[in-house]
């Protein structure tokens, strides 16, 4: 059988050569059609047209994002109309405030003879929205009191802190937006980072703004020393005396052979003065209980130095003849 010869898939040379000329013609032509129809002055588009707002940024702050351009419909030459869509070589039209802080909005309609003479020699159709909105507060100053946040320091066992917290400087002066600052209470929470303190505190920290206000607040001190005295309570246990008030003949304690302890912390700079003191364990009859026949003791005295004082045991058992 004779052999069939294979088709082929390429191009010959001359082919090629023909559908180079066609392809460069075609895009000649394009690129004319294109030229000539943007040297045209009858075309009409919608654009995103930069805009930038202007106002004192030493009395005002923005408390959310300023809008960055403005929708417009503009008519022109298709060169222009170009450039303006894709925001070739465009300056952002300003748009001026004076007092920003009394509206939170200005009407397109007032920009629209400024705005055309700003786009020329492109003319200005019409602006899609009747108002431009911004949220702008005027800048305010307050001073607040530090105070001592109780949730970032513990102390050691049986140490107290003693006299007022000290602060210096006395007050700390915040600068933002009036409606952030004015809704402050009064108090700055200060944060120690301490734990089991069991001696004196001199300490710098360092302020910061709470994540919460973002870079809208600052705080124009930097540092704050924070300062207090702390003492010990020293634990301790007396034996009491016994000393029976209002008793008739015949009511006695059921065990009138009780011994009656107490237990306390007191101020380690008071300890001298405790050796001086007799306590006693009052039982006043009429202050007993009449349902259950018991009688609560009282300790006396009962100095303002002692903490924690309890008696053991703490109730007693009445006994009728």
């Amino acid at each position: 059988m004779p052999e069939t010869k294979k088709a082929s898939n390429r191009f010959s040379p001359k082919k090629l050569s023909n559908l180079k000329v066609v392809v460069l013609c075609i895009a000649a032509a394009t690129t004319f059609w294109i030229l000539n129809a943007l040297n045209k002055d009858d075309y009409n588009t919608i654009v995103d047209f930069p805009v930038e707002i202007i106002y004192d940024q030493n009395e005002f702050v923005a408390v959310a994002s300023l809008p960055k351009t403005l929708e417009i419909e503009i008519a022109g030459n298709g060169w222009d109309l170009l450039r303006k869509y894709f925001n070739f070589n465009n300056d952002s039209y300003q748009v001026e405030l004076n007092n920003p802080a009394s509206t939170n909005y200005i009407l397109t309609a007032d920009l629209k003879r400024s705005l055309g003479d700003f786009l020329s020699p492109t003319q200005l159709v019409s602006v899609l929205k009747d108002s431009l909105k911004f949220n702008i507060d005027k800048i305010t100053t307050v001073k607040l009191k530090p105070v001592l946040d109780s949730m970032s320091f513990s102390m050691a066992k049986n140490f107290r802190i003693i006299d007022q917290i000290s602060f210096s400087p006395e007050s700390i002066t915040l600068r933002g937006p009036s409606s952030m600052l004015d809704s402050l209470t009064g108090s700055f929470r200060i944060f120690l980072d301490e734990s089991r303190i069991n001696k004196s505190i001199d300490k710098e920290i360092s302020l910061a703004e709470p994540e919460a206000w973002g870079e809208l607040v600052q705080i124009e001190e930097e540092e704050i020393n924070v300062k207090f005295e702390v003492i010990e309570f020293l634990e301790g246990n007396k034996r009491l005396k016994i000393k029976k008030i209002n008793f008739p003949k015949s009511v006695s304690l059921a065990n009138e052979d009780v011994t009656i302890m107490i237990s306390y912390l007191v101020d380690q700079r008071k300890s001298s003065e405790l050796k001086e003191l007799e306590f006693e364990a009052v039982l006043d009859y009429y202050k007993r209980n009449k349902e259950d026949s018991t009688l609560t003791v009282q300790v006396k005295p009962k100095p303002a130095y002692l903490e924690k004082v309890v008696a053991v045991p703490a109730i007693l058992k009445l006994k009728y003849e």
